[in-house]
């Protein structure tokens, strides 16, 4: 009997129809943008910059990949290079889910392969905090023109670093254990579970691995903020590329903090909003917007939608059974 948890009825149709909505959603805001100027932008870019700029994107993902692999390696699950690639873009099908929740579709796939859920959770936990902790960097790292915002990304910089020091204190842990070791019910047992993946997750968080992967996560979203730059520079848009960098941030803070599928709605919005102030025209804002997405997000969706392809052809029908 597969090991694979099963992926069908209810399960599937919500997870393609959280895709589906969002794709639609994004279509409505390419539309209110106005095609004529995301056509416009397309042509200013050109070909030759723009595979420039799909290369710094594919470039960061290698990064945050080796990131993943970092972490299968501190759980003690090291996986072959390749088959840990194909599991890990697959999770990119689902990036477009309420807070990227999709993505524990990785802990499905990585059941083949020996790696109970606790520890794909942990990896994925993981890899959320570290996403965050680079785009507060990043936003630090380009805020010196946006003193206005510097408060509040402070804040959410002090926020996370006090979180992750109380969520990594061991005897803090080891007390909510405690207290719901006699405990039953639902809610105990989802405590439980999270409790056992911030043990786990300690593994991934010693001093060393800390700023390896810190390292990992600033630059391959770095690429991404400096493919942002790129992007604006071809389209005739000029600003500093320590704003490019504040704005890409700050947007991608926004739409990982509203829990919309993607960060749709909120990221576009933040994006637009902070072009505009920075001088950019409305219709010129909006097209950037769109391309950006075009190839961050909506790039990794179709890339995960390959590779997850990939995945149910390799396993002969059992990633739906159980």
């Amino acid at each position: 009997m597969s090991q694979v948890l099963m992926l069908s009825g209810w399960r599937y149709r919500i997870l393609i129809g959280s895709v589906v909505c969002s794709a639609l959603a994004y279509l409505a805001f390419s539309l209110w943008g106005g095609w004529s100027a995301v056509s416009a932008a397309v042509s200013r870019v050109g070909g030759w910059a723009g595979v420039q700029i799909v290369g710094l994107v594919l470039l960061g993902y290698g990064l945050r990949f080796l990131r993943w692999q970092v972490y299968l390696n501190a759980l003690r699950h090291p996986l072959p290079w390749w088959p840990s690639l194909k599991i890990y873009l697959s999770g990119f099908a689902l990036t477009t889910t309420p807070g990227k929740a999709g993505e524990a579709l990785r802990g499905v796939l990585l059941k083949r392969w020996d790696v109970p859920y606790p520890h794909s959770f942990a990896a994925l936990f993981s890899e959320r905090l570290s996403d965050l902790l680079a785009m507060v960097t990043l936003a630090l790292m380009g805020g010196s023109a946006y003193p206005e915002w510097r408060p509040m990304v402070i804040a959410c910089l002090i926020s996370l670093v006090f979180s992750l020091s109380l969520l990594f204190r061991r005897g803090f842990v080891n007390a909510i254990e405690q207290s719901v070791a006699h405990r039953s019910g639902g809610f105990a047992r989802l405590l439980n579970h999270a409790v056992r993946v911030m043990q786990l997750s300690h593994r991934c968080h010693t001093p060393r691995r800390l700023i390896g992967t810190t390292l990992l996560s600033l630059l391959g979203w770095g690429l991404e903020a400096l493919a942002f730059f790129w992007m604006l520079t071809a389209m005739g848009t000029v600003i500093p590329l320590t704003s490019a960098v504040f704005i890409y941030a700050v947007s991608m803070l926004a739409g990982a903090l509203s829990f919309m599928p993607g960060g749709l709605g909120s990221a576009e919005a933040v994006m637009v909003l902070l072009l505009v102030s920075a001088g950019v025209g409305l219709p010129s804002a909006i097209a950037a917007t769109v391309l950006l997405r075009l190839v961050t997000l909506w790039l990794a969706v179709g890339l995960g939608a390959v590779f997850l392809m990939m995945q149910g052809k390799s396993q002969d029908g059992d990633f739906g059974g159980c």
